[in-house]
């Protein structure tokens, strides 16, 4: 323990914190009080203790998946001092002689598994918080269901502390005894499949019922979307939420709201953005009209179905200046909706056309898919 951390120990009146916390602490006279459980409950606890010295206990850095940032919204900067040691992340990097820069870091003890599925690929190596054992049981079936089956996992029980305990295994071979708490590292092997990090991702990886904007009419449309650090997207006629999920997976910065009409698809939308590990995706079930004036403030407007007049007036009339518009044309009626716009708005509009090879008879030949017209602007 650092020793600004002991004085501050020595000088408290009152210490909080878990109870395997408050076990391993020296001797102190302070008064002790066990942090409750849900954690949220113990901030109003802390919040009537103004005016006395205490010390709240939190696991190495409180800043990395910790409850740092919890304290540094619930009080004043001049209430509070953080004392951090070395973090659960740098204690398995130096356990495992691995770079933690070139390390992925999640934390899994509060988010589903799937938050790693974008992360997971050949020798891909990642540092987990885990819940407790069976959330590790549960770790290793995820990867054993997604081909890495020969994964190597290091299960590291109270790292750091006098009950530290490290074990190797993979997922068919997990030990049944684990205890909190855990984190693992990952050092991913097997026959499964990782994400490719260019937009335009596979569309196997959205279930759907046709209404999809496809691959490579997604590249496109991501691009005309332009993604950037801490903005916020509008998906309206989200479909299966494929334009909105690929969205989120261009950084974890970025927000998004899918709006869709059809309470089926709404769902297929939330599910497939779980499954990829983009589950804060927010999906509204309702007509774009009747949801838009409610919605956060956006930084980009992607119209993939349901274009009216309507609609576009209201969008030019609510969004912001310097909000980015882009929308889909399938219809001749909508292609020449988004070009009357396009005269009098200007930004770009653009026919994209695209044919694949099939058999034709014992050769083979194009077929052509419909064309689609797009138009991307600048409010």
């Amino acid at each position: 323990m650092p020793p600004a951390s002991l004085i501050a120990l020595q000088n408290a009146e009152i210490i909080m914190g878990a109870a395997r916390h408050l076990a391993l602490l020296p001797e102190v006279t302070a008064e002790r009080i066990e942090w409750p459980v849900p954690f949220a409950d113990g901030i109003p606890i802390l919040a009537g203790l103004r005016g006395r010295r205490v010390v709240a206990l939190a696991s190495g850095d409180p800043f990395w998946y910790g409850a740092g940032s919890v304290f540094a919204r619930s009080f004043a900067p001049a209430e509070w001092r953080a004392l951090s040691g070395p973090s659960t992340f740098s204690l398995a990097a130096a356990h495992m002689g691995w770079a933690l820069e070139d390390t992925v870091c999640v934390g899994l003890h509060a988010a589903p598994l799937a938050r790693l599925r974008p992360h997971l690929g050949q020798g891909a190596r990642a540092i987990v918080l885990m819940r407790d054992g069976a959330a590790v049981a549960d770790l290793a079936a995820y990867l054993d269901a997604l081909g890495f089956d020969e994964t190597q996992m290091t299960i590291m029980e109270s790292i750091g502390g006098p009950r530290q305990n490290i074990r190797n295994a993979t997922p068919a071979t997990l030990p049944s005894d684990i205890s909190h708490p855990v984190c693992v590292a990952l050092h991913i092997s097997g026959q499964g499949t990782g994400f490719t990090h260019a937009s335009g991702r596979n569309d196997a990886l959205f279930t759907n019922d046709g209404q999809i904007t496809k691959r490579p009419v997604r590249a496109l449309t991501l691009s005309a979307l332009a993604p950037a650090f801490g903005e916020h997207l509008w998906d309206l006629g989200a479909g299966s939420g494929s334009i909105a999920i690929e969205w989120l997976l261009s950084h974890p910065s970025l927000s998004a709201t899918a709006v869709e009409l059809d309470p089926t698809r709404a769902a297929r939308a939330s599910r497939n953005a779980s499954d990829v590990g983009a589950d804060r995706l927010k999906v509204i079930t309702a007509a774009a009209l009747d949801a838009v004036a409610g919605l956060p403030r956006p930084d980009a407007v992607f119209i993939g179905g349901g274009v009216s007049q309507e609609l576009l007036e209201t969008l030019w009339r609510i969004i912001p200046s310097g909000t980015r518009l882009v929308a889909n044309a399938v219809t001749l009626e909508a292609e020449v909706l988004l070009a009357n716009w396009h005269a009098t708005k200007g930004g770009a509009l653009m026919r994209i056309e695209l044919a694949h090879a099939k058999p034709l008879g014992t050769k083979r030949g194009w077929s052509s898919a419909y064309p689609i017209v797009q138009w991307s602007v600048t409010r």
